[in-house]
């Protein structure tokens, strides 16, 4: 089945392809080539997607894979925070596409994966390709989506769209990605707007005190939802009741 190209906000571009290895790996290899962006990646199929860290994404015809090429003017300590940003956007995109009316079942998992009855429906993967110059860096945003197809036997159950009922397109898809991307990276403001970007956060991750775990270089521990730093960074309360800033690591919601 193919699909026709979707609108996109004025100034971006699209590369629409039936095949590739990853999204993210044909955008990393055309910012090192030069291509100044900003420029949507979409793929029919991929052959080698990957998720965080360096985890494979199961890539199931029917489902959106897309990334974004753009070059902000921060530097990659400011631009890093475009994880969480990614996360507002996945969010926003999959409750625009559900018609969210005040559900209390779709969450926003630390850093930028998006719950749907505590099973994942899409998830982000931001890489920061270069920094060009003190202020300049270069930033590819993946996004996947699964619209029609899920994978089975996850640390994090999955979910799709369509086991709801809902039949959408990732053109469809793909089209309110990216409008709701140029919202919010003007509201980001390269780092100027990352309060509201917290807050926004803040808002879509549910109350704290809900049970998680976590697995920070090859340690896992169990304990508690406690918020989100100044920074971005994850607040995790553990069992003993000692609270802990996760910068990177894996993060589990338990099933209530």
């Amino acid at each position: 089945m193919t699909y026709s190209s979707p609108p996109l906000p004025t100034g971006y571009r699209l590369l629409r392809l039936e095949s590739v290895d990853s999204t993210n790996a044909e955008a990393r290899r055309r910012a090192l080539a030069g291509e100044p962006g900003p420029l949507w990646i979409w793929s029919a199929r991929q052959s080698q997607g990957r998720g965080r860290n360096g985890r494979q994404w199961i890539s199931l015809h029917g489902n959106l894979f897309a990334s974004l090429l753009i070059r902000v003017n921060a530097p990659l300590q400011t631009a890093s925070q475009l994880a969480l940003v990614a996360g507002i956007i996945t969010y926003d995109t999959i409750a625009k596409l559900i018609a969210y009316e005040g559900r209390s079942d779709l969450l926003l998992k630390w850093p930028n994966d998006v719950l749907l009855a505590d099973e994942k429906v899409a998830g982000m993967l931001l890489e920061n390709i270069e920094s060009t110059a003190a202020n300049r860096s270069v930033v590819v945003i993946g996004t996947g989506i699964n619209l029609a197809h899920f994978p089975e036997n996850l640390p994090q159950p999955a979910i799709s769209l369509a086991a709801y009922g809902l039949t959408v397109s990732p053109s469809d898809a793909l089209e309110v990605l990216a409008r709701t991307t140029h919202e919010w990276l003007a509201r980001w403001g390269e780092g100027y707007g990352f309060p509201t970007i917290r807050r926004a956060w803040l808002d879509r991750a549910g109350p704290t005190g809900r049970p998680l775990r976590v697995q920070v270089n090859g340690e896992e521990m169990e304990g508690s939802y406690a918020g989100l730093d100044t920074d971005g960074a994850l607040r995790f309360r553990a069992a003993d009741g000692v609270e802990h800033r996760i910068m990177a690591g894996d993060v589990f919601f338990s099933r209530q």
